[in-house]
């Protein structure tokens, strides 16, 4: 019985390894995923800016 009960255990380990690596693997994407949406709003976030800016800059230009 001895092997059997070791042949579970190392069985259960590589599971439980699985396991780890799987939800390290899901947890990177969700990181990675939040990387690509944060970078995105800031560049959405530049433009505007930009665009507000070039819009005050003609409306002052047709102000003079």
């Amino acid at each position: 019985m001895g092997m059997l009960d070791d042949a579970k255990e190392t069985a259960g380990e590589a599971v439980e390894q699985t396991r780890r690596a799987v939800q390290d693997g899901v947890d990177r994407a969700k990181d990675k995923a939040d990387e690509i949406g944060a970078d995105a709003r800031a560049k959405k976030a530049e433009h505007e800016a930009e665009s507000v800016h070039k819009r005050n800059e003609v409306k002052e230009d047709l102000r003079d």
